[in-house]
């Protein structure tokens, strides 16, 4: 003989979904409390009570020098995530049932796991065709040409933004001609030989040479350079 399902009242019912929310948060708190034992910045422990590396003198580990990187218990530093007004699309992903048993799941009342990834799309060239259009002068037996905008006149093929990527490119990221028309060629869409690439360096280079001689001029009499040259050490050597 089948044995009955036992028949739950409205209230029965109503404190087993609160035990269920509740269950559900003691285990969230339970892995909240495990990070929170590693180290101060996801608990209300003071900084000076995390573990911290042995003091000078004492060896790193019992085998010889530390190993590179970060070290046990050293404190995490994560990214800050990006502002919600620069977030181009939300995405929600729920699950219905238990994956284990089959049993229909119910919020816990805490909020959602954020995993945030950032994408390179395609980038769009914006260009733009200048007609200089002509006309004759019948007093002066001359042909004259509209006169192009200074910026358009200065600038050349390459546009200002475009002029201080190459510039940033060649300079700060010390990349050879052959790299920076590479990646101009893959990654922006456009390509360019390497001697206009080093006309437009050229270029900057002499915008620049006024402003790089006025600090020259003002440094020697700063107070304070900020300047540090203490030597740095790679693994005591």
């Amino acid at each position: 003989m089948a044995r009955k399902k036992p028949v739950f009242c409205a209230g029965c019912r109503r404190l087993e979904q609160q035990l269920h929310k509740l269950q559900a948060k003691v285990l969230r708190l339970e892995e909240q409390l495990a990070a929170a034992r590693k180290n101060s910045t996801t608990s209300s422990k003071p900084p000076s009570s995390d573990i911290v590396k042995p003091p000078r003198g004492e060896p790193e580990t019992d085998t010889g020098p530390r190993a590179p990187g970060g070290q046990p218990g050293h404190p995490k530093h994560e990214r800050t995530p990006f502002a919600p007004e620069n977030i181009d699309g939300f995405f929600d992903h729920r699950l219905d049932v238990c994956p284990d048993c089959g049993q229909r799941l119910q919020p816990t009342g805490f909020g959602p796991r954020i995993v945030q990834q950032v994408e390179l799309r395609e980038i769009p060239l914006h260009i733009e065709e200048h007609r200089q259009h002509e006309g004759y002068c019948p007093c002066c037996a001359k042909v004259y040409h509209g006169v192009l905008p200074a910026v358009v006149q200065k600038g050349g093929l390459l546009g200002p933004q475009l002029t201080a990527l190459v510039a940033f490119l060649k300079g700060v990221c010390h990349a050879s001609y052959s790299t920076v028309r590479k990646f101009l060629r893959d990654v922006v869409g456009v390509t360019i030989s390497r001697g206009q690439l080093a006309k437009v360096v050229a270029k900057v280079s002499a915008v620049l040479q006024r402003p790089y001689e006025e600090l020259l001029e003002r440094l020697p009499n700063e107070e304070r350079l900020n300047v540090d040259e203490t030597g740095h050490k790679n693994k005591k050597e």
